[in-house]
């Protein structure tokens, strides 16, 4: 029997034959018609010896149109897909087709913007946001209520896309890019990045609570559940637990536990996949990504990067760089239990007051007089 051509096995190059054959059946004419030599029809079609191959065909070049707009956070693929059908999107000034590709040099023009294909591949632009609470992650709001724009840079030549969002009320880690391709494989749910979080909440789940949101609970649009749950510590109304989810539904961390009865006073997003919060980002501040760190986001997130050179710097110049990145590695890191330190009536809160923090953070040193000044 012949063998089927599976991913896991090399396709031979004929089909194998069936080494038996059934004999005639007991009655029948076995004289067989006559037939033309086959050695007639072979040189007929066969090539002569000397002549050349034919040469396979070369791959395409070039990014397809919808992937270079999404890269360059225009929107995403299906949304440019529809526009490039309705034809408002022109290469070179002629209207473009759907799975057109773009070479390097080629101007693509759309919604009034051009974008000129660059010969060389950038590394994109990767921002961490501390989102602080009463700020939309939106990019307009009808209500006059802030955004997270308005505190970005401006970027040239493209526009910075959300990796997720966090609602009013919450706060915490927030990743943006100028590449529509990295933020589709952060929040796609078929990739499964893990999403961490610090939840206070009124009061402390039981055993039979935390089985069934590990186990999973029926909201509005499906089921969910936590990947995993740690109590974090705290009494009353300051009880932390460490959550990570794997999908960006709307409101879902808070949707679960108020699933089991339990109301979250306060949320804030610590980790997204193998990004953590740095611990030195206030509230409101921004930090931009080195090109090594996002050479090595991209290779975690399965897309092709170079390496940056490193350039040489003078001994002593500026501060050395903080590592926000974890050791990316296959299994998802254990997330450390840390117990939140309740504050009673009356005592200040310090300045980085959220789960896992140390303690209060020390104030800077005072700077001795300078020489002949008047202190």
């Amino acid at each position: 029997m012949a063998r089927k051509n599976t991913p896991f096995r090399r396709p031979t190059d004929k089909p194998t034959a069936r080494s038996t054959r059934r004999g005639p059946r007991p009655g029948a004419d076995t004289a067989e018609p006559e037939k033309a030599p086959a050695q007639s029809t072979l040189a007929a079609t066969s090539p002569p010896d000397d002549a050349a191959p034919t040469p396979a065909a070369a791959p395409p070049s070039g990014d397809r149109l919808q992937k270079f707009l999404a890269d360059q956070g225009v929107g995403s693929r299906r949304d440019i897909e529809t526009r490039i059908a309705a034809g408002q999107v022109s290469v070179n000034g002629q209207t473009a087709a759907l799975g057109q590709r773009v070479q390097p040099g080629d101007v693509v023009r759309i919604g009034g913007r051009g974008y000129k294909v660059q010969a060389t591949t950038r590394l994109p632009r990767v921002l961490l946001y501390h989102k602080p609470e009463g700020e939309i992650s939106s990019r307009e709001d009808a209500k006059g209520r802030p955004t997270v724009f308005e505190r970005l840079p401006r970027i040239r030549g493209g526009k910075w896309v959300a990796v997720g969002r966090l609602d009013i009320n919450s706060c915490g880690l927030m990743l943006l890019t100028s590449s529509g391709d990295l933020a589709n494989r952060l929040m796609h749910p078929r990739f499964e990045v893990e999403r961490e979080y610090a939840v206070r909440t009124l009061g402390q789940l039981d055993s039979l609570q935390a089985g069934r949101l590990l186990k999973g609970v029926e909201l509005d649009d499906g089921p969910a559940s936590f990947a995993s749950l740690l109590d974090a510590g705290g009494e009353g109304s300051n009880h932390w637990y460490r959550v990570i989810i794997r999908e960006g539904r709307k409101r879902e961390v808070r949707r679960l536990f108020e699933a089991v009865g339990l109301m979250v006073s306060r949320l804030m997003r610590v980790r997204f996949g193998p990004v953590e919060l740095p611990s030195h980002l206030k509230r409101g501040a921004l930090h931009e990504l080195t090109g090594e760190d996002v050479a090595r986001l991209m290779h975690w997130a399965g897309l092709p990067a170079e390496m940056p050179t490193p350039t040489a710097t003078r001994s002593g110049a500026g501060r050395k760089p903080r590592a926000v990145l974890q050791a990316l590695q296959a299994a998802p890191p254990k997330a450390a239990a840390r117990t939140a330190t309740p504050r009673g009536r009356g005592q200040t809160a310090p300045t980085g007051d959220r789960p896992g923090d140390s303690g209060p953070v020390k104030a800077p040193r005072s700077r001795a007089p300078r020489r002949g000044s008047s202190r």
